[in-house]
């Protein structure tokens, strides 16, 4: 059970964590494309999300219109239309709370969604890029396609003065890290966003 001190301490994490992240951000500018009303992040996922997490997103849930927790409540019965019908090993859709291509809970998203869009390392330490980097979004400037690596050689030729470095910005890093243990934060379990809601809405 989710408890208010652990909300509390959850929003500390987040104040020190979007500043980490901005940082990171910033120095990886010349590789990241997102904006405005790009959302192809948000429509194609598992979104997975800890229990503190989901806890801090059903309190934006609260904040919103009788019109989009509307729009939400549809969007979350197609997904579970959807989950049902689904025979793949993972269930992949859309966010339930992305509406006109924006989300509905901007400051309550997950970390997933706050870290995602700069290379980063898995839990296996393999670099990786964003899925965007196919849709000639981020990375695909050093991205070499074939050899599903960042080229260095593309890099030199890019005249781009900061290098493309990855980062240690994968969920199972950021829910569980020197910060999280010294203000004893606990994330709880860990599942796809849909598995949630469909069992706690």
């Amino acid at each position: 059970m989710i408890t208010v001190e652990d909300i509390q301490k959850y929003r500390a994490y987040l104040g020190y964590l979007n500043k980490k992240l901005g940082e990171i951000f910033e120095e990886q500018s010349p590789y990241i494309f997102c904006k405005a009303g790009c959302s192809s992040c948000c429509e194609k996922g598992e979104f997975p999300f800890t229990e503190i997490e989901f806890a801090y997103l059903m309190l934006g849930v609260q904040s919103l219109d009788k019109k989009t927790l509307s729009k939400i409540e549809e969007n979350m019965q197609k997904i579970k239309t959807d989950k049902k019908q689904c025979t793949d090993k993972k269930f992949l859709h859309a966010c339930p709370f992305l509406i006109n291509k924006k989300c509905s809970l901007y400051d309550y998203r997950g970390i997933i969604c706050r870290s995602h869009g700069v290379a980063f390392f898995s839990k296996d330490k393999k670099l990786l890029v964003p899925a965007c980097v196919d849709e000639g979004l981020n990375y695909s400037n050093v991205y070499d396609f074939e050899k599903q690596i960042i080229s260095d050689e593309k890099y030199r030729l890019s005249g781009i003065k900061q290098e493309p470095l990855a980062h240690n910005v994968g969920v199972h890093y950021l829910t569980k890290n020197e910060m999280t243990e010294a203000i004893g934060l606990d994330f709880g379990e860990i599942k796809p966003m849909c598995e949630w809601f469909i069992t706690e809405i």
